[in-house]
C-alpha cells in the first residue's frame, strides 16, 4: 500500500473529528480493526442503499408519470462507466470517516484526536475497503496516434492530467463554511465578511428576474451562436451529482428540504412566489466528490475529459462509446435509429438502457429517449439537433475515408473519423466563435498559439464550470421551427423552450432538424442586459414537464457555485488583475449602474460576498464581446489552457500533416449542416445574425471538405 494513501486517509479522518480536549489517552487504540471493517461495511450499505432507493423511486414514478425532477435528473445527470465507480468509491469514504467520528466522539468525549485511535494499519483497510486506494493507480502510457476516450495519457507524464472522473482543478483556494467540505451558506446565521449570505433564491428574483415581454434580443448574434456555447459546454464539463436523492445518514428525501450531505436545497422565503406550505424549496443534490487522498478538502468530479474532443458525440467512457458504434458492419459507423428516420437521413439510435422518462412529455407518441456520448443529449431540441447532425457528420467521413482507402480497418476507419471531428470542433471553437464571445479581448487572453507544453495543465478549473453558465443568458424562450424557405413550419413554428425539454418527439414527429437549424440560423440569441439576465423560462419553468413545478436555472446557479466553495466576486476581480470595489460607489462604477450596484450591496452587504456568477453576469461588455472583463479573463484562461495543454490540439505539427491542417482550416459550421441534411441555402457565418434571403447563399456554393490528403 502506497504511504501516500495512508497517510492522506488518516489526515482526513482526524481533520473529521472535532476535538473536544487536549487530552490523549495514551496511545491507546479504541476502535480495533473489525470495529473499522464494520464501519465501513456499514457506510457502503447505506450509500448502496440511497443509490438503490432512488433508481426504484423513479421507475415507480415513471410508471406513475408524477416523477419528481431532482429523480429525473438524479438520472440524466449521472456518472458513467469509471467515474460512476470513483463516485461510489468517494461516497463509502466520507460516510465510513462520517460513522468512525460517531463512534469515538460517542465513546471518548474527550478524544484529542483521532490519529490517537486510528492506526496505519486501520487508514490503510479504509483506502482499500472503500475502493480510493485503487483510484488513479501508476499507469503506463503506450505510444498512440490517437486520444483515448476518457482523455487518459493525453499528458504522458501525469496520465490522469484531464481525464474523465478526475476533480475538476482550482486556481484559487476554495472556500468551504468548515474549511474542508461544507457549502458557504449552508448555516443560513453564519456571517462572511461580516454578513449572512442571502438565499440563492431571493437573488434570483432580485437580480435576475426579467419579463419576456419586454425581452430584448441580440442584433448581432444568432440562435447558433447560443448553442454552440451549450455544445462546447458539453465537451468540456459535468458536475456529476451524487447519484442519490437521499441522504445517506438519515435516509431523508432531499425533495423535503432537508440540509443533510448529500442534500442542499434551494430554500424559498416567506415572500417568494413560490412559498406555499409543503413546498418550500426546490431539491439540488450537491455534486459528487472525488475521493480525498491526498487532500481532505472536498473536490468535485468532472465526468468528461477536460479536452475540446468530439466527447459528446462519442463518450467519456470505452463502455459507452462501444454501445454508440455500429458493429453490423466493418466501416467504423456510428450506430443509427432503426425505426425513425430523417427524410432519408439517420436520427441518433434510442437509448434502451434509460427509464422512459422522454416518452412522459408525449406518451401518446411514445418515443424514448436518443443516446448520444453524453447523457444531456434530449434536454432541449436545439442540443438534440446538434448531437444528430454530429453523429451523421461522423458517419458521413467515414464513408469518405473508407472510399479514399478500402483497405482500412473498421477501427482505423473509425479513430481517423472521430480524429478529424475533434479537430474540426476545436477549429470551430477557437477560429470561427471564442472571439464573438470575448471580443477585442480575445487575442489578449488567448494568444496565437505556438506549440503543445506537457507542463500545462489542461484540467477544467472549478470557476470556469460557474462562468460557463453565462450562455443560460443568451436563450430565447422559444424553440423555432421553419421552412425550407424559412418561412415558419407547421404544425408548430414557435414552441416555448419549457414545453421541449427532454421531448425527441418534437424531433422525430415534427419534421426532423432542418426546420430546427433553419430556426437558430435566423433567428436572434437573446442579448443578456442588467435588467434582463434570464428568461423565466429558465429561471422559473426548467424541465416542468416531468412536474409541475419547474426549476431556476440562476438560483442553481448561485447555489452550485456554493456547493463547490467558490470564493467571492472579490476574491475573482484580484485574481484576473481587476479592482476590487469595497463599497456601493466602486461596484456601481464597475458596473456602469448604480441601481444594480445598490441592489447588490442590499442583498449581499459587501461586494467581497457576491456569487461569480451573479457578479459575472451583471458586468456590461467587452467591446464586440458578449461578457464583462471578469469572465472574459476566466473563459480566456481555460480555453488557452485547454489549448495549449492538449497533445492532440489539431494545429500542432506532430498532429496532422500541414495538407490535412489546410483542410480542417476550411471548413466551418454552414459546410457540415450543408453535407449532412436537406438544407439548400445558409449563410456563410452561422453566428451572426443573418437576413433572408439576401444573406443566404446555396449550399452549392460551399467546398466540400477535402479529405484526399488522408488517401495513404
Amino acid at each position: 500500500m502506497n504511504c501516500r494513501y495512508i497517510s492522506a486517509v488518516f489526515l482526513l479522518a482526524s481533520l473529521l473529528i472535532q476535538a473536544n480536549s487536549d487530552s490523549s489517552p495514551g496511545g491507546e487504540n479504541i476502535l480495533n480493526n473489525n470495529d473499522v471493517r464494520n464501519s465501513v461495511n456499514e457506510a457502503k450499505k447505506l450509500v448502496d442503499s440511497a443509490y438503490y432507493q432512488t433508481r426504484t423511486s423513479l421507475k415507480v414514478r415513471s410508471k406513475r408519470e408524477d416523477a419528481k425532477i431532482s429523480d429525473i435528473m438524479a438520472f440524466f445527470k449521472q456518472a458513467v462507466g469509471g467515474a460512476r465507480n470513483i463516485v461510489r468509491s468517494a461516497d463509502y469514504l466520507d460516510v465510513t470517516l462520517q460513522l468512525v467520528a460517531e463512534k469515538l466522539k460517542i465513546n471518548y468525549p474527550q478524544a484529542a484526536n483521532v490519529s490517537d485511535y486510528l492506526t496505519e494499519e486501520q487508514n490503510e483497510i479504509i483506502a482499500q475497503l472503500t475502493g480510493c486506494a485503487y483510484q488513479y493507480l501508476p499507469k503506463f502510457c503506450e505510444p498512440a496516434p490517437y486520444r483515448t476516450i476518457t482523455g487518459e495519457c493525453n499528458n504522458r507524464k501525469k496520465p490522469y492530467l484531464g481525464a474523465s472522473g478526475t476533480g475538476f482543478t482550482r486556481l484559487l483556494k476554495p472556500e468551504y463554511e468548515d474549511g474542508i467540505s461544507l457549502p458557504r451558506g449552508w448555516t443560513p446565521s453564519r456571517t462572511i465578511h461580516g454578513f449572512t449570505l442571502p438565499l440563492a433564491r431571493d437573488v434570483s428574483n432580485e437580480v435576475v428576474k426579467i419579463s419576456t415581454e419586454s425581452l430584448k434580443l441580440d442584433d448581432g448574434r444568432s440562435l447558433m451562436f447560443m448553442q454552440w456555447a451549450q455544445w462546447i459546454d458539453h465537451d468540456l464539463t459535468f458536475s456529476v451529482p451524487t447519484p442519490t436523492t437521499s441522504s445517506f445518514l438519515q435516509n431523508v428525501d432531499c425533495n423535503n428540504c432537508v440540509k443533510t450531505h448529500p442534500c442542499f436545497s434551494l430554500m424559498f422565503s416567506p415572500g417568494d412566489p413560490r412559498y406555499i406550505k409543503g413546498t418550500e424549496c426546490i431539491g439540488m443534490i450537491r455534486t459528487a466528490s472525488v475521493c480525498r487522498l491526498t487532500n481532505p478538502v472536498r473536490e468535485q468530479m468532472n465526468g468528461l475529459t477536460s479536452y475540446i474532443d468530439a466527447s459528446q458525440v462519442y463518450g467519456n467512457d470505452n463502455h459507452v462509446a462501444n454501445m454508440l458504434r455500429n458493429n453490423t458492419n466493418q466501416l467504423g459507423l456510428l450506430a443509427i435509429n432503426q425505426i425513425f428516420s430523417d427524410n432519408g437521413l439517420s436520427f441518433l439510435s434510442f437509448n434502451g438502457n434509460a427509464p422512459d422518462q422522454c416518452s412522459m412529455s408525449n406518451p401518446s407518441l411514445g418515443v424514448p429517449c436518443f443516446l448520444s456520448g453524453d447523457s444531456r443529449a434530449n434536454e432541449q431540441p436545439m442540443l438534440t439537433t446538434f448531437h444528430t447532425l454530429f453523429m451523421r457528420e461522423h458517419n458521413r467521413l467515414a464513408t469518405e475515408l473508407h472510399k479514399l482507402n478500402p483497405h482500412w480497418s473498421e477501427e482505423k476507419l473509425y479513430q481517423e473519423a472521430r480524429k478529424i471531428m475533434g479537430a474540426v470542433f476545436q477549429k470551430i471553437t477557437y477560429k470561427d466563435w471564442i472571439h464573438l464571445l470575448l471580443g477585442d479581448e480575445t487575442s489578449k487572453n488567448i494568444p496565437t498559439y505556438t506549440s503543445y507544453s506537457e507542463d500545462v495543465n489542461p484540467a477544467i478549473a472549478n470557476v470556469f464550470t460557474i462562468a460557463f453558465r453565462m450562455g443560460h443568458t443568451l436563450v430565447q424562450p422559444f424553440v423555432y421551427r421553419l421552412a425550407e424557405d424559412y418561412s415558419p413550419a407547421s404544425p408548430e413554428p414557435v414552441m416555448p423552450i419549457f414545453e421541449t425539454f427532454f421531448a425527441p418527439w418534437r424531433i422525430a414527429r415534427q419534421g426532423g432538424i432542418d426546420p430546427i437549424l433553419r430556426g437558430m440560423m435566423l433567428n436572434k440569441a437573446k442579448l443578456n442586459l442588467q435588467d434582463q439576465i434570464m428568461v423565466d423560462a429558465l429561471r422559473e419553468r426548467l424541465f416542468p414537464v416531468v412536474n409541475r413545478i419547474g426549476r431556476d436555472l440562476a438560483a442553481l446557479n448561485i447555489q452550485r457555485g456554493r456547493d463547490h466553495g467558490l470564493p467571492g466576486y472579490n476574491a475573482w476581480r484580484r485574481f484576473c488583475g481587476l479592482s476590487a470595489p469595497r463599497n456601493v460607489d466602486e461596484l456601481a462604477d464597475i458596473l456602469k449602474n448604480r441601481e444594480l450596484a445598490e441592489k447588490l450591496i442590499h442583498l449581499y452587504g459587501t461586494p467581497e460576498n457576491i456569487d461569480i456568477f451573479v457578479g459575472g453576469i451583471s458586468e456590461p461588455f467587452n467591446s464586440n464581446g458578449r461578457i464583462g472583463k471578469l469572465f472574459t479573463c476566466l473563459i480566456g484562461n481555460q480555453f488557452r489552457r485547454t489549448r495549449d495543454g492538449d497533445r492532440f490540439y489539431y494545429e500542432s505539427p506532430s498532429v496532422f500533416s500541414s495538407a490535412q491542417i489546410r483542410s480542417i482550416q476550411s471548413v466551418t459550421l454552414a459546410q457540415i449542416i450543408c453535407a449532412n441534411t436537406n438544407i439548400k441555402k445558409v449563410p456563410r457565418n452561422v453566428f451572426m445574425v443573418n437576413k433572408f434571403p439576401e444573406d443566404f447563399i446555396e449550399c452549392s456554393n460551399f467546398p466540400v471538405m477535402d479529405l484526399t490528403p488522408w488517401k495513404a
